[in-house]
């Protein structure tokens, strides 16, 4: 009964949140336009389809994504696991503050799950293939998105080492920028935009739910961190990390052509 009724709250609450979208666009087809919508039963049935996976799409995040990542971080830095991590590197915690090297698996994890989901990404998927279609098979889909991957999970990783540590976070950011800003500079004018893309659409449906409580759960596992202050910002290195990532990877790509072509001259 409290699915049901959980079911229905949040199914009215989305119904509010996409109203507005849906009457700008009625508003612009019938006053701007002045045409009818084409096929008006199906637009409609298409909407409860909207409302419908929204629905059960933020109810999954709620009563599954959330508190796995929460579980996770929790489990992750459990008081044992972390003494065995620290006796492995011959440190002593001193007031209960562990040294940062033994949270090791929380890194661990963080890299092989940053990885994993935007490989899975629908909306990387999406666009590594629109790339792949339209430059004739010169960008490689498998390629993006693995470039991309590989640039979340270190931006994750990074991410909870800033978390454990308490570094600030504006510090990586910055240099973090001033990085890709380089890597424009020198990149191939093709990738810049596309790289700038793939930045932002691996903070989508499946990445953010479990980095946003991961990071949440490790702030508050974590000795002398504030959820609120340290929890947040590892969606800021999901969305930086990938841009350096995929011009990073174009560089190595253009490098590796330009050899092969001198050595066929040779």
């Amino acid at each position: 009964m409290s699915l049901l009724s959980s079911f229905l709250e949040i199914f009215l609450d989305t119904f509010w949140d996409v109203l507005p979208i849906a009457l700008i666009i009625v508003f612009f087809q019938l006053a701007v336009i002045r045409r009818k919508l084409p096929d008006a039963h199906r637009v409609i049935i298409g909407f409860f389809y909207v409302l419908l996976g929204m629905t059960l799409f933020l109810i999954g995040l709620e009563k599954a994504l959330f508190p796995v990542g929460r579980l996770m971080a929790e489990q992750l830095t459990n008081p044992e696991l972390i003494r065995k991590g620290q006796a492995m590197f011959g440190a002593v915690s001193e007031d209960g503050v562990f040294d940062w090297r033994a949270y090791y698996w929380v890194y661990i994890f963080a890299f092989t799950i940053g990885a994993s989901t935007t490989i899975a990404e629908p909306a990387l998927i999406a666009v590594a293939g629109k790339a792949n279609q339209i430059s004739g098979g010169t960008i490689s889909g498998w390629g993006l998105r693995i470039a991309v991957a590989f640039g979340v999970a270190v931006g994750i990783t990074l991410g909870c080492y800033r978390i454990v540590t308490g570094a600030p976070v504006h510090y990586f950011i910055i240099v973090g920028y001033m990085l890709v800003v380089l890597q424009t500079f020198r990149a191939p004018k093709s990738i810049i935009p596309l790289a700038y893309d793939s930045g932002g659409v691996t903070t989508s449906t499946v990445t953010v739910p479990l980095v946003a409580a991961l990071g949440l759960g490790l702030a508050e596992s974590v000795p002398g961190r504030d959820p609120m202050i340290d929890g947040f910002g590892l969606i800021a290195f999901a969305s930086l990390f990938p841009i350096a990532s995929v011009l990073a990877y174009a560089q190595i790509t253009e490098y590796l052509a330009h050899r092969k072509e001198k050595k066929s001259l040779e």
